[in-house]
This record gives structure tokens, C-alpha cells and sequence, in this order.
């Protein structure tokens, strides 16, 4: 379903898990599925970088500040129908690269 996390999703957050909170702002790296535009993506545009990568995907790059800056972004996400097909920290641990 369009705008529904998929499962082949790879989510990953700054979230401490000893203290289950954020202790400061996270950059990451959303990878949303196709190229998205700047009418959909405006009101991540001030906090975010936003790039069209060579596989037809579009990148956002920007810090999250604490979880509802978070959840507040996979609910406008999820609102225009995007896909997300990566959220992590970015640059990406790497125990969680892939490749």
C-alpha cells in the first residue's frame, strides 16, 4: 500500500537504548522510492537536503532534533504517499551498509 513502510524497509534510529530517548540532535539519511519533488517534500526543505540520485531515487539529508521532529516526518511522508525505502543515521553505521 502507497505510503505504508514496506518491509524490505531498513529503519534505524538515534535512540539510546538504555534511556529510550534521543540525547541530541541525529543527522540522517531518508531514501524515499522515485524522485520526489520540492511541491511534495516543502515543509522538509528548511531542515533537509534533498537530491536526485542515479538510481531514480530521491536522498534527504538533514538533522533530526528528538522524536516527535521524527515522527512529525514520517507523518507528512506517509500523508503525500511516499515510499520509504531507507531511514538511518547518516553517515550510515556500518553495520548496517549493505553491499
Amino acid at each position: 500500500h502507497l505510503g505504508e513502510i514496506g518491509s524490505g524497509t531498513r529503519l534505524s534510529h538515534a535512540f539510546d537504548r538504555q534511556h529510550r530517548s534521543m540525547s541530541e540532535p541525529t543527522t540522517y539519511e531518508i531514501v524515499l522510492r522515485g524522485r520526489a519533488g520540492t511541491r511534495i517534500l516543502w515543509p522538509l526543505i528548511d531542515d533537509f537536503v534533498l537530491t536526485q540520485t542515479a538510481d531514480g531515487n530521491t536522498q534527504l539529508v538533514g538533522k533530526i532534533c528528538d522524536p516527535s521532529h521524527f515522527h512529525g516526518i514520517l507523518a507528512h511522508l506517509t500523508s503525500v504517499n511516499a515510499e520509504v525505502i531507507s531511514l538511518c543515521p547518516y553517515p550510515i553505521p556500518l553495520g548496517l551498509q549493505t553491499s
